[in-house]
């Protein structure tokens, strides 16, 4: 088949260092193309693949040169692809929504992996009227705020399998590896490792829009001998960080969409210890591959009997569920179903959302894509 992979341009593909989107983009890619499929990568122009890449801005936004007015080079690459659809048999988008009023017109099927959070209240009356945009659910969670949009499939993230190697756990540490923002819960990881003594190591991210939650709540809890706070690290640090660990802490509070780290953790062999809020429940299975809890006691009884959890029976979880492999296949399954059902016609929506249109208003609103 003829792909198009269409990526977010905050982050390169892959991410030099964090960057869960355009991570699960690349390895989505690569095994596209090991498959023997025509792949085209449309994405920052520092982007590294097997694929055809196509640069619809030169550098990623978040760590290339400064950039004023973020939006135009996403409207561009939006621009861009549906300039060249027609050399496509599908085009899958990872970019969000903001392609949607354009994609929906385009004669080529397509579909879109949505990936960050729905539960936002402008998202609601958005999905009413482009609702009939076919979207991939990276959880069967992430649907429930806009249950009536375009879901056509559930494709849970999957990673190379050579990426990370079983590990012993032998540092003994509790790890943390993400973002530091108050949903994520660093401050609940922290307290959970002082209360049962043991080192927690937080391999994180600040974001300039969170670095006055770091500065002002968390930076004070780190002046402590058990805390130690590494910053970013990248793909090529995970497996040690991880492999050595003797958990994984996630304890989140907001509806996670996925949670990349849990299977890399599942990777390593690492048990996790999560909230089972959002995904978590479809990703972590309770007393084989982690354990949920909901208070600090749970968490502290948890970390307490770690010796119960076989890292080699986690390690071939992941292998059983969550492979790039896997995950490549899945998507090629809802590709053909797309390509088979061929060119789809759309409503314009009327300007008057929410409110009843002229009957002459609404036939004339009633047209193909063309």
């Amino acid at each position: 088949m003829r792909i198009a992979e269409v990526a977010p341009l905050f982050e390169s593909v892959p991410p030099h260092q964090y960057g869960g989107t355009e991570r699960v983009v690349s390895w989505l890619t690569e095994e596209l193309v090991r498959q023997g499929h025509d792949v085209t990568l449309v994405a920052s122009g520092d982007s590294t693949t097997s694929a055809r890449l196509f640069a619809a801005w030169p550098q990623a936004l978040r760590l290339g040169e400064p950039i004023i007015d973020s939006l135009s080079p996403q409207i561009l690459e939006t621009e861009l692809v549906a300039a060249m659809a027609h050399e496509f048999d599908v085009i899958h988008w990872h970019t969000g929504y903001m392609h949607l009023p354009v994609a929906r017109y385009l004669a080529v099927p397509h579909v879109t992996t949505m990936h960050g959070r729905l539960d936002l209240p402008e998202l609601k009356p958005l999905f009413d009227v482009l609702g009939d945009a076919p979207l991939i659910s990276i959880s069967d969670d992430q649907r429930r705020p806009i249950p009536n949009a375009n879901w056509v499939q559930t494709i849970h993230h999957g990673l190379p399998e050579d990426l990370h190697a079983l590990g012993d756990g032998s540092g003994g540490y509790l790890a943390f590896l993400g973002r530091i923002s108050p949903e994520k819960g660093v401050d609940r990881a922290i307290e959970i490792a002082k209360k049962v003594g043991i080192q927690l190591r937080l391999a994180a991210k600040v974001d300039p829009a969170d670095e006055e939650y770091f500065r002002a709540e968390i930076e004070p809890l780190l002046d402590h001998s058990l805390i130690e706070f590494i910053g970013e690290i990248g793909d090529d640090a995970k497996t040690e960080f991880l492999g050595n660990a003797a958990a994984l802490l996630f304890p989140i509070d907001w509806p996670e969409p996925f949670g990349l780290v849990m299977i890399e953790a599942m990777a390593c062999g690492t048990p996790t210890i999560a909230v089972p809020s959002g995904s978590v429940a479809e990703v972590i299975e309770d007393g084989i591959t982690g354990a949920y809890v909901s208070s600090l006691e749970d968490a502290v009884e948890a970390v307490e009997h770690l010796d119960r959890f076989d890292r080699a029976a986690v390690r071939a979880r992941f292998e059983e569920r969550f492979t790039a492999r896997r995950m490549a296949q899945n998507h090629v399954a809802l590709f053909e179903r797309l390509t088979e059902r061929g060119r789809v016609t759309y409503s314009v929506p009327s300007p008057h959302v929410g409110e009843p249109e002229p009957p002459e208003l609404a036939l004339r609103n009633e047209v193909a894509t063309g």
